[in-house]
């Protein structure tokens, strides 16, 4: 039975992928408002409906690999080494997932930020922000019990990540984006590292 559940799992999370794969190549090509979700729907090779098992609009597909990502940091953080302090954490945390999630190429993450400009996915992101914050102060209280120094410490973290990425597309990818954002946040002093 572990069996049938490990490959329907697996069946769940490749259409998944291939939902969100396909909403933003589309998304991509054609800009959000050119999209449909019966055209992700069609791209994937799947139905309408499957698409609403998965996704409540196209904007959520379309966000739904940063938001993987976000969850797999705020696990990364959770399960490291408890001897390390919460800053040490998030680092190689951040290291851990750039291995997990190469880096794509800069024209891509140029095209992807234009895209992410897009009104009705503003909203979303700034949502999502908020939650990852939310969640990555649940991981580092547990390593910094002073809660205004791991909120703090999240919302340090976020801005030194928005910066490193800004830099590095500025820099039209000359830099090496994992040794970047390490870099920045070996400059960053906050209490309790």
């Amino acid at each position: 039975m572990e069996t049938l559940t490990t490959r329907r799992e697996h069946k769940k999370a490749v259409t998944r992928r291939s939902l969100a794969g396909a909403a933003l190549r589309l998304a991509m090509e054609h800009g959000l408002d050119g999209v449909t979700v019966e055209d992700i729907a069609d791209a994937a090779g799947v139905s309408r409906r499957t698409f609403s098992n998965y996704f409540t609009s196209k904007e959520d597909a379309v966000l739904d690999a940063d938001r993987q990502r976000t969850q797999a940091l705020v696990s990364l953080v959770q399960d490291r080494p408890e001897h390390e302090t919460a800053w040490q954490a998030l680092r190689a945390s951040t290291a851990e997932l750039y291995e997990a999630w190469p880096v794509p190429d800069v024209e891509w993450m140029a095209q992807l930020r234009l895209l992410r400009r897009h009104p009705s996915l503003l909203a979303r992101q700034a949502g999502d922000q908020v939650a990852l914050e939310r969640d990555l102060t649940a991981v580092l209280v547990l390593r910094e019990p002073d809660e205004e120094i791991s909120r703090l410490m999240a919302a340090t973290f976020l801005a030194t990540i928005r910066t490193a990425i800004a830099l590095w597309l500025e820099g039209a990818g000359r830099q090496h984006l994992p040794a970047l954002v390490d870099r920045l946040l070996g400059r960053v002093a906050v209490q309790g590292t």
